[in-house]
């Protein structure tokens, strides 16, 4: 099953332009971040994780500066908050 989800995202990468493909909120691309995780973590990881980004990284956040550190954050649906370091590049200017 690992290998259907990986051959999955190789598939969508392969047949869909990067320039035609939804801009994600996250550093690491969702099919990346699954893809990664798959393959290295195996099958029911590589779900959890497609199930967190799918569930986050579908509108319904606010990016906001934290008043105290004066960093960028973006506050999740889920109400979880993620840092700069994770958060695309085209977020921080």
């Amino acid at each position: 099953m690992k290998y259907l989800i990986l051959l999955i995202i190789q598939t969508y990468w392969n047949m869909i332009p990067k320039s035609k493909r939804k801009k994600c909120i996250f550093k690491t691309s969702c099919s990346n971040y699954v893809y990664q995780i798959t393959k290295k973590e195996g099958f029911l990881k590589g779900l959890k994780a497609f199930n967190y980004r799918y569930k986050n990284c579908r509108g319904n956040f606010e990016i906001f500066e934290n008043p105290i550190s004066k960093k960028k954050q973006i506050l999740l649906s889920s109400n979880q908050i993620i840092d700069s370091e994770e958060i695309a590049e085209r977020f921080l200017f």
